[in-house]
């Protein structure tokens, strides 16, 4: 198959990988380079690098849409078209282009969580499983018929991060076998139901605050669902602090949401709206992460409230 692949982040990069192996990928389409760090230095997309790794022709046009753009595709003449995280909508011109249409794949397990941040959703939430879909684009969002899925189990200390990774490979595996399903015309369609589906809002900083009156259970997952960004966080004596990991012990709560209600060796013990919260790894502003022990051992605790 002659595919033009569309993709920007670290996600996208095991898929393209896989199809390389077994396609004619004919060119990549990605984000513009953007400045990053202290120096602005412009930097390239992941897929980018990838694609330049791997011998492929990259294009990097401002709007997928522009009409200069579509004249470009239609020389190039793909037979499929595959987008993941690509981070531009498409057009009906585009999407009825290639023969086999456009497929994306989604991290998720649609209907459930479209939108741009359902990997972390699925941890903040408290997913038993999620996964990742290949489907038929379509003009709405994540709304396209399913081709294939395949199912993730979440580990009891899931992070965002460690899903992330598990996804992304899932998803190269998965569009080879997709594509191959097109090919030989085995491939099926399932129509989502729109009343099942639940929509995975982008994840902000602000996201990461931690309210002591919920749960522990609730903040727990944020803190994992937040790792590695943008992580959750209170303040500790006036300071800000990220929370990088934590475990929930359950117990009879008389005390403030955000006390401090013990100090071992290990960890902190926090009073929160149900159950206790044991922050076991963090980071003061302008300090490294470190384990809690590592912490205490150079710092004094002055105040027993957390989020002051």
């Amino acid at each position: 198959m002659k595919i033009v692949f569309m993709g920007t982040p670290d996600f996208s990069v095991p898929a393209l990988e896989e199809l390389a192996k077994v396609h004619q990928v004919a060119a990549v389409v990605t984000q513009q380079d953007r400045p990053k760090g202290r120096g602005h230095k412009m930097q390239y997309t992941p897929v980018k690098e990838k694609a330049l790794e791997l011998n492929i022709p990259v294009y990097q046009p401002e709007k997928v849409k522009n009409p200069e753009f579509v004249d470009i595709l239609r020389e190039i003449n793909p037979d499929v078209i595959v987008v993941i995280a690509f981070g531009q909508i498409l057009s009906k011109e585009i999407l009825d282009l290639p023969k086999y249409g456009c497929i994306n794949v989604h991290a998720s397990l649609l209907p459930k969580y479209r939108g741009a941040a359902p990997i972390q959703w699925a941890v903040i939430d408290g997913e038993e499983e999620t996964g990742v879909t290949t489907m038929y684009m379509a003009e709405g969002l994540d709304t396209g018929d399913v081709i294939d899925t395949a199912v993730i189990k979440l580990d009891e200390k899931e992070t965002g991060g460690s899903l992330f990774d598990k996804l992304a490979i899932e998803g190269g595996k998965l569009i080879v076998e997709t594509l191959s399903k097109l090919e030989n015309g085995t491939a099926t369609r399932t129509p989502q139901d729109d009343e099942k589906s639940s929509y995975a809002g982008k994840i902000t900083k602000e996201l990461g605050q931690i309210d002591f009156t919920k749960p522990a259970v609730t903040i727990e997952r944020l803190i994992r669902g937040l790792n590695p960004w943008p992580s959750a966080y209170t303040t500790l004596d006036g300071k800000a602090m990220k929370v990088w990991d934590a475990t929930v012990e359950e117990g009879n709560v008389t005390e403030k949401p955000g006390e401090i209600v013990e100090i071992a060796k290990h960890y902190i013990k926090v009073a929160t709206g149900e159950n206790y919260l044991k922050i076991n790894e963090i980071q003061l502003a302008g300090k490294k992460r470190m384990p809690m022990d590592a912490f205490l051992n150079g710092y004094t605790i002055k105040e027993n409230i957390l989020g002051l």
